[in-house]
């Protein structure tokens, strides 16, 4: 079975993307995404897969995956029932911390976690109780103290013993492969197009399908139905542009494919729980806050 694409989407401000999500979740399913991830089970117990890897996990489980290499994590919870918070969950780019060791040669020391995680990397109870406090001010830390505690993860995980890689050697991801697939050409297409008028029935065109069968075809590989995967993707491209631009929220609404502006506020605010006029206000606040503390 072909993993299916992850869309992380990193923020153009930010280095990385750090944040938790319960189970039942639209994003546990065999997937792959190019970044790098730290995978923290914080609740719940099940199978996991990662790359030609199965085994069992429990609460306090520390796993990182380098790009491409697909994963899963199934828990065993029973029909009906959820978790509020299943893990915490770090993602960053290739880019950022190559480029971040090219600036920094001392950061040279990660070069070798890296290059385990391709195989993916179980850390040791020990390490996993060093490491964890760190991962979750990451949740809350804003500039500076954001970047140092993420380095100081890092070098936590740069340094410790007693890993155990997870895929076997001669395992290899295909990511062009996996991108082949009907589905991750089809969401690569939304992640490129967002700001274009985009529907349903254009959609099953270009994956050469029927509507409907297009339509359980599409959710039964997102979670989602494709209108809500659709607004959120649009809702997140919405939140980078408020943090990194000064476009008016009208342009924004534009931009990001809504055909209004009301639908785009009552969008944003179903998602974000505020409108994004106030978002924007709140991560102004934030960093003022941030400066003169």
């Amino acid at each position: 079975m072909s993993p299916y694409l992850e869309l992380v989407g990193i923020q153009q401000q930010e280095s990385f993307k750090v944040w938790t999500h319960g189970y039942p979740y639209e994003t546990v399913r065999w997937h792959f995404h190019p970044e790098y991830e730290l995978n923290y089970i914080s609740h719940t117990s099940g199978r996991f897969y990662v790359g030609d890897h199965t085994g069992t996990f429990e609460p306090g489980q520390l796993v990182m995956m380098g790009p491409n290499l697909p994963h899963n994590w199934i828990s065993e919870v029973p029909t009906g029932e959820s978790v509020p918070e299943r893990c915490v969950v770090l993602q960053f780019s290739g880019k950022s911390i190559l480029g971040g060791i090219e600036a920094f040669p001392e950061l040279s020391q990660l070069e070798r976690l890296l290059a385990d995680s391709q195989r993916g990397i179980l850390f040791s109870p020990e390490v996993t109780t060093k490491a964890v406090p760190l991962l979750t001010n990451l949740l809350a830390a804003r500039g500076f103290q954001r970047v140092y505690q993420f380095l100081a993860l890092l070098e936590t995980l740069a340094h410790a013993q007693d890993n155990t890689l997870l895929a076997t050697p001669t395992f290899r991801p295909d990511p062009q492969g996996y991108q082949s697939s009907t589905i991750n050409q089809v969401l690569t297409y939304l992640a490129e197009h967002l700001n274009e008028r985009l529907n349903e029935s254009g959609m099953a065109r270009y994956a050469g399908m029927e509507p409907s069968a297009f339509s359980r075809f599409f959710r039964r590989h997102t979670g989602l139905p494709f209108v809500q995967y659709l607004n959120r993707l649009r809702v997140n491209r919405a939140c980078e542009l408020l943090i990194s631009s000064e476009q008016s929220v009208t342009d924004i609404c534009y931009a990001c494919g809504f055909n209004n502006v009301s639908n785009f506020n009552r969008q944003f605010l179903a998602q974000k729980s505020v409108p994004p006029s106030q978002f924007r206000r709140y991560y102004l606040l934030n960093d003022e806050c941030e400066a003169t503390g």
